[in-house]
C-alpha cells in the first residue's frame, strides 16, 4: 500500500507567542499569543487596556517585547524599529491613517517609497511619475478601490476614500502581513462595508491580517478568527463561527472569573 505524502504545514505570516511587556509599573502584556495564517484575517478584540495595542505595536517594531518571541513566515525575528518589520514585508494601517493630507494619493502611496528617473535625472531628483502613477492605479484597481483622481490631495477624499488609500498603500508595501488598527472607526455603515470588503481581498493576495476592532458584530462577519485579549493575555481563541458577540464580551469583561 502506498503512502500518502504529507502536505507540508504552512508556517504563520506573522505569529507573537507568549509576549510581555511592562511599561513602568504598568504590565501591559503578560502572556499574549496570537498567530496570522497567509490569506487569513484575524480579530484582536478586547477591552480597553487589554493589551491591544500594545502586541499591535511589538508585531510592527514600535515597542519591543521584554519576553516572547516574533516570527515571520517561521522566522524568529527582532524588530528595533518599524523600517525593519517592513523590510520583511510587514505593514500597518494605523487609525489615524498616517496620511499626508496635502499631498496626492500617488505622493501618499509613495511617501518614503519614492521611485526616481533613471540616469543624471534620477541623481537630480526627479520621480518617475508616469511609472508611479501607473503602478499606483494599478494597485488600486487590484482592490477594486475607485478614486475621483490619484492627482487629488488626500484631504479633498471622503473618510472611506482615505481609509481605502491607507490599505492599498500598505498592502503595495507589504509581501507577509498587514495590520489594521480601528479601520471603520468613525465610519459610516456602507464605508465600513466596503473597508470589510478590501480586508478579504487583501486576504485573498495571501497576506495575513491582523485587524484590532471594536466593531465586534462586522468585524465577526469579515474574521476567519477570533483572538481575545484580557489584562494582557490570550484568553481564547476560536474561529469565527463558532463565536457570539456575547461569547466575545464574557472572555473580554468576565474571564477573571475563571482565572485562578
Amino acid at each position: 500500500m502506498t503512502a500518502t505524502p504529507s502536505v507540508p504545514e504552512v508556517p504563520p505570516a506573522i505569529a507573537g507567542s507568549h509576549l510581555s511587556k511592562q511599561f513602568g509599573s504598568v504590565q501591559a502584556l503578560v502572556d499574549a499569543s496570537v498567530s496570522v495564517q497567509p490569506g487569513e484575517v484575524v480579530a484582536l478584540v478586547g477591552d480597553n487596556g487589554a493589551g491591544k495595542s500594545t502586541f499591535l505595536n511589538c508585531l510592527i517594531g514600535v515597542h519591543q517585547p521584554d519576553s516572547g518571541e516574533i516570527t515571520v513566515k517561521g522566522q524568529p525575528v527582532q524588530f528595533s524599529s518599524v523600517r525593519d518589520a517592513q523590510r520583511l514585508g510587514v505593514d500597518c494601517v494605523y487609525q489615524d491613517l498616517a496620511l499626508a493630507p496635502d499631498l496626492s494619493v500617488v505622493d501618499n502611496m509613495y511617501l518614503g517609497h519614492e521611485v526616481h528617473q533613471r540616469g543624471l535625472r534620477g541623481r537630480l531628483g526627479l520621480l518617475a511619475r508616469r511609472e508611479m502613477i501607473e503602478r499606483a492605479d494599478d494597485q488600486l484597481r487590484s482592490l477594486s478601490i475607485t478614486l475621483p483622481s490619484l492627482r487629488v490631495p488626500v484631504r479633498e477624499l471622503s473618510g472611506g476614500q482615505r481609509q481605502a488609500v491607507a490599505v492599498a498603500r500598505a498592502v503595495m508595501w507589504a509581501s507577509s502581513a498587514v495590520f489594521m488598527d480601528e479601520p471603520t472607526a468613525a465610519l459610516g455603515a456602507r464605508q465600513s462595508e466596503i473597508v470589510c470588503e478590501l480586508m478579504r481581498a487583501v486576504a485573498a493576495r495571501g497576506l495575513g491580517v491582523l485587524v484590532v476592532s471594536h466593531d465586534l458584530p462586522r468585524i465577526l462577519k469579515v474574521a476567519d478568527r477570533v483572538s481575545i485579549l484580557w489584562r494582557g493575555r490570550t484568553v481564547r481563541e476560536a474561529d469565527a463561527r463558532d463565536v457570539s458577540v456575547p461569547d466575545i464580551v464574557a472572555a473580554m469583561v468576565g474571564y477573571h472569573e475563571d482565572v485562578a
